[in-house]
C-alpha cells in the first residue's frame, strides 16, 4: 500500500476582538485548496488568545473540509460522465 501525505498549514492573524484563520491544503501534485474561518470576541468574555485561535482554526478546517468535498463530488461526477474506451 501506497502512502500518500497532503499538507495543510493554518495561518492565524488576531486583530481586535477579530481572529481569522486561513487553511491551506497541499496536495502532493501541487494543487491548493484555501479555507477561511473568523471568530469574533464578545467585548464581555475574557480575552483568552488560544480559544480564539482554536475557534478560527476549527471554522476554516470546516469550510476547507466542505470545499474538499464539493471538489471531490465534482471529480466523481466528471469520471462517471467519461464514457469508457472499447
Amino acid at each position: 500500500m501506497a502512502n500518500k501525505q497532503w499538507t495543510v498549514q493554518i495561518y492565524l492573524a488576531d486583530e481586535g476582538d477579530e481572529t481569522s484563520a486561513r487553511a491551506v491544503l497541499i496536495t502532493k501534485g501541487g494543487g491548493r485548496v484555501d479555507g477561511i474561518g473568523r471568530r469574533r470576541r464578545n467585548p464581555a468574555d475574557a480575552w483568552v488568545p488560544d480559544i480564539g485561535d482554536e475557534l478560527a482554526a476549527s471554522r476554516a478546517l470546516a469550510d476547507l473540509a466542505g470545499k474538499v468535498a464539493a471538489i471531490t463530488k465534482q471529480d466523481l461526477a466528471e469520471s462517471v460522465a467519461i464514457p469508457a474506451e472499447s
